[in-house]
């Protein structure tokens, strides 16, 4: 308070921002009024002083505020007025805020048109937008007003290579555009050349100039138009020449979307071939993308600022995603695509478009979608997938997740209740079964919801009375529904109580369809024990009687697909059990057709499968036994759950060994395609399962599981990431890193028209990239995902698996060191290294050997700190391998650095971090120890000073004279250090003394 209202309230808002209680937006909205009030006694000249003041201490915010409030209280057009506008500009490149910089400027140079700093600050904010030319033009400008001026002489050179390269590279392209236009949209053109050409236009979209000139040249209207033509290659060709063209590029985006229109978009994606569905989806996502300010990384998130300059757009194109999932006129494949459009955009909060979509009746839509019929064979209004209502609950599930708040939720449920009431209202059966149907996509989506549904008074009693039909269709989404509805203990057993016998008398029902719906429902009940084996729901044999029933519905090959998929649903319920377990996995046929099963593509196959693998490698999330609750629970007479003898961690080993032999890896490679984030972890725990096994990891990446688990460590639930994350520490640790994670792919070069276009291979399909083909490996990408698992959260083993696997990652080369550097992963890799845990720190010290090799890290330790004498406190650690790494690490710094040779003695014990080193009875610690000395010579002649005059001397004396086999490079390496000093004159070879020292 004694130094002004505005510091007083000022740091009162700073507290609130420490406690959480505001976020930094809001501070730095509050210090701008503030410091606007605290400015409206002032007048202009004192304001700019006190902006200044904050500008040289590096104030940015409160610099932009005193000179926003200068600039409001200087008269217009005035000298003042354009100091404080180029000033404000000034802080916002300081802020990298470059377009405020450039308007700024601008201002200043309306009122003063030749102002030097003016021209030289907008220049500078120029070239960092990359609008070269502009920034030139400045340059050019600022030195015929200021003709002595050193410091723009270097930019504009600078900016005059920059332009010219892009005048040469812009009339290449050009004229590569130009040829490309005229073989792909010439009518009388060959095929193949057109073909070709297209391809090669995808390349050219993909650079800045390429994708400028064509957008200059109309090739938007000319690709909207060729995507009617019936050839495949085209058509696909021709919508990833727009995806491209709009990628990370917002006002190029906003043309195209003004010039082909949003139907055009829709229309692309209304398509029955997959391949085609999938192109026009990846093009609507990035049109998505560059609104929101988001990549085509799993991990990316829209920016806030940049949604809300595109709203509109962003809910035009959100809102007819959400109309055209009703599209009567849709294939089933656009349906799916178009809700997983939804389900991808629906959870980002900048977007703020899950409560619009329950406002706008998106949700009214999704049911709807997922009361068709059509999967029973029965008339349907709409063109729908076996993997539809999958979708559509996933899609649901994910809505209901933002409904952050009561209220939301609440109206979430409102509109679910005013569906149901509205299709009940209706007298035929028809609008009563499409009902149950809905919820039982509720209760495999949004359980909460289908449950509050399901105990609406009726609907349960509804449901029975259609289970207990003559009508196959009634039975059959009555099964469904049941079975979906057990899923919680107080369901369960009232459904044992009223709807086992019904279910039993549907067993024995003609239909294969009813016997197989009622069979899952059975097994569910019959499982409702979990692992416990001291819970049987039913009489003893029932469990192995199921099992038998679902086996043989399963391998039989006349059963259709629908079938078997109902099959595997109940051994997945089923195999809760261990001798279930057993059983199954020494069935070599059942194994065999369920993979063959996962592999057909439908998504609602996914999750009964990989549920059932889940159980088989007992994967499965398990409480924990405290030995004291236990007790506790014994004296109070509770149930205790016991495990089975055959759920003991050798017969687990054995099943997921029999499993991996069989094949399974594949099949989850297939799955892991899923949209999904349940069925995701599920599958990430199964890996992580069998990489758990070491002689598996090899099988696991021959199988590509490496390359299916890095989605899922990027982009998940949080406990499926962590399992995906553990399995590829696990890969990392026993595998080379640039066989586990490859990054390179086949590719071909074809010469076409004299330029030369590269052409990526991958299997069947031919892709056209630019030229970034040969780039990172994918072990760049696992570096992040391998940098959470550093976490408290996290258990000891999987730190420790992390930090192996960041060691061996670390050894590959500088650029993936940088990566790590980068994403700071130093300064989390030095907590480990003062943990008390013997393992963790070892393995963190080892992290840091390989570290140090990058020039980066020893700019780390160059700077002020302890990180070297910690180092050496490390040397003298009892652990012998935790101290031949801290030495490791220290004499590969020593080598590049003098000031780290320096650091080493500024710790009180560093001598006797040396005596360890060079004494030590192992050879490889003396190999360290002497390599260090050797360095610290070699560098400074004031360390040599204090090296010898220390016993260091003598010992590298002693250690120059072994002559034991093995010990050579020690010798070699205390006779260089030795030669080092006395180059810096500090000792003498014996028989070199002074003439003098010959006199009497």
């Amino acid at each position: 308070k004694s130094h002004g209202p505005e510091y007083s309230i000022r740091g009162l808002v700073l507290t609130a921002k420490v406690r959480g209680h505001i976020t930094s937006v809001a501070v730095s909205v509050v210090e701008r009024v503030v410091m606007s009030e605290a400015a409206s006694d002032k007048n202009a000249e004192a304001c700019k002083e006190e902006g200044n003041t904050a500008f040289r201490a590096g104030d940015w915010e409160r610099a932009l505020a005193c000179y926003s409030a200068a600039i409001r209280l200087a008269q217009d057009d005035s000298v003042e007025k354009a100091v404080c506008l180029k000033n404000r500009a000034a802080a916002h490149l300081k802020r990298q805020d470059y377009q405020a910089a450039v308007a700024d400027c601008a201002a200043a140079l309306d009122i003063a048109p030749s102002d030097p700093k003016a021209l030289y600050r907008r220049c500078q904010a120029l070239e960092a937008l990359e609008r070269f030319e502009e920034a030139y033009r400045d340059a050019k400008q600022l030195l015929v007003v200021d003709p002595g001026n050193k410091t723009v002489q270097p930019v504009l050179q600078r900016l005059f290579r920059t332009v010219e390269e892009r005048r040469t590279i812009n009339a290449q392209t050009n004229n590569k555009v130009a040829q490309m236009c005229r073989y792909a949209f010439g009518s009388e053109e060959d095929p193949d050349k057109r073909k070709m050409a297209i391809n090669n236009l995808v390349v050219l979209a993909r650079e800045k100039a390429g994708a400028e000139i064509m957008q200059q040249e109309g090739v938007v209207k000319q690709v909207g138009r060729l995507v009617r033509v019936e050839d495949k290659a085209i058509y696909l060709a021709c919508v990833r020449i727009v995806s491209e063209l709009c990628k990370d590029n917002v006002e190029r985006t906003k043309s195209i979307l003004q010039e082909l229109g949003v139907p055009w978009f829709l229309d692309v994606l209304n398509c029955s071939d997959e391949e085609r569905v999938n192109a026009a989806q990846y093009c609507f996502q990035t049109v998505l993308n560059s609104l929101s300010g988001m990549d085509n990384k799993l991990d990316s998130k829209p920016c806030k600022e940049i949604c809300e300059q595109n709203h509109k757009e962003i809910d035009t194109l959100l809102t007819c995603l959400v109309c055209s999932t009703t599209n009567r006129t849709f294939s089933g494949l656009a349906r799916d695509a178009a809700i997983e459009l939804i389900t991808r955009n629906v959870h980002y909060k900048a977007l703020d478009w899950a409560e619009c979509l329950v406002n706008v009746g998106g949700l009214q839509r999704l049911l709807e979608v997922s009361s068709e019929l059509q999967e029973y064979k029965y008339e349907s209004a709409m063109d729908i997938t076996p993997s539809t209502r999958t979708i559509a609950s996933v899609c649901l599930a994910r809505i209901y997740e933002n409904m952050y708040y009561d209220a939301a939720r609440e109206r979430f449920l409102k509109c679910v209740d005013e569906y149901v009431k509205d299709k009940l209202m209706s007298p035929d059966i028809e609008s009563k079964v499409r009902v149950v149907v809905s919820l039982t996509t509720l209760l495999l989506g949004p359980l909460d919801v289908g449950n509050t549904i399901i105990a609406r008074q009726g609907i349960m009693e509804m449901i029975l009375v259609m289970a207990g039909t003559d009508d196959l269709l009634q039975q059959k989404v009555a099964c469904e529904c049941i079975i979906a509805a057990a899923s919680k203990k107080d369901k369960v057993q009232a459904i044992v109580q009223q709807g086992a016998d019904i279910l039993k008398n549907l067993y024995q029902s003609k239909d294969d369809g009813i016997r197989v719906r009622a069979l899952v429902g059975l097994c569910k009940l019959g499982s409702s024990g979990g692992t416990d084996a001291s819970i049987r729901p039913f009489a003893d044999g029932s469990t192995t009687k199921l099992t038998e029933a679902c086996r043989r519905f399963l391998i039989n090959p006349a059963k259709d697909k629908d079938m078997r998929k109902w099959a595997v649903e109940g051994l997945s319920y089923l195999t809760l059990d261990a001798d279930v377990k057993e059983k199954l996995v020494a069935d070599k046929s059942a194994l065999q057709a369920m993979i063959e099963l996962s592999r057909s593509g439908d998504q609602s196959v996914v999750y009964g499968v990989v549920t059932t693998l889940v159980n088989l490698v007992n994967a499965y999330e398990k409480q924990e036994l405290v030995p004291e609750m236990i007790e506790l629970a014994k004296y109070a007479k509770h149930h205790i759950p016991e495990e089975h003898e055959l759920d003991d961690p050798d017969f687990v080993t054995k099943r997921i060994t029999v499993l991996a032999q069989e094949g399974v890896t594949s099949a989850l490679v297939a799955m892991a395609r899923s949209e999904s984030p349940n069925s995701r972890e599920l599958i990430a725990r199964v890996l992580n399962a069998m990489c758990g096994e070491k002689e598996l990891r090899g099988l696991v990446v021959q199988h590509g599981g490496a390359k299916a688990l890095l989605p899922m460590a990027l982009d998940g639930t949080d406990k499926g990431k962590k399992h995906a994350v553990q399995a590829l520490a696990r890969i990392g640790i026993t595998m080379n890193p640039e066989v586990a994670f490859p990054g390179q792919r086949c590719a071909e070069v074809i010469v076409m028209y004299n330029y030369i276009w590269i052409i990526v291979v991958s299997g069947n399909s031919r892709r056209v990239l630019s030229e970034e083909l040969y780039g990172c490996g994918a072990w760049l990408q696992v570096v992040r995902p391998l940098l959470s698992l550093l976490h408290q959260d996290c258990s000891a083993l999987e730190n420790f698996e992390a930090l192996l696997a960041l060691c061996n990652l670390a050894s590959v080369n500088e650029t993936v060191r940088k990566r790590i550097v980068k994403e700071g992963g130093v300064t989390q890799i030095e907590c480990y290294m003062y943990e008390e845990h013997e393992m963790l720190r070892r393995a963190a010290t080892q992290v840091m050997t390989n570290l140090a090799l990058s020039p980066e890290v020893v700019r780390l330790y160059e700077s002020p700190g302890d990180r070297v004498k910690f180092l050496v406190l490390l040397c003298t650690e009892e652990d012998e391998e935790t101290s031949l790494a801290a030495a490791g690490a220290l004499a590969v710094l020593a080598a590049q650095s003098k000031k780290v040779c320096r650091k080493v003695l500024e710790p009180t014990s560093w001598l006797d971090a040396l005596h360890h080193l060079l004494l030590s009875p192992s050879v490889d610690m003396q190999h360290r120890g002497v390599a260090i000395v050797a360095h610290m010579m070699q560098n400074s002649r004031s360390v040599a000073e204090k090296l010898i005059a220390t016993d260091v001397m003598e010992i590298l004396l002693a250690l120059s004279l072994l002559q034991e086999e093995g010990q050579e490079k020690v010798r070699t390496l205390a006779q260089e250090a030795l030669q080092s000093a006395e180059r810096w004159k500090l000792i003498k070879k014996p028989g070199e003394g002074s003439d003098e020292e010959d006199l009497e």
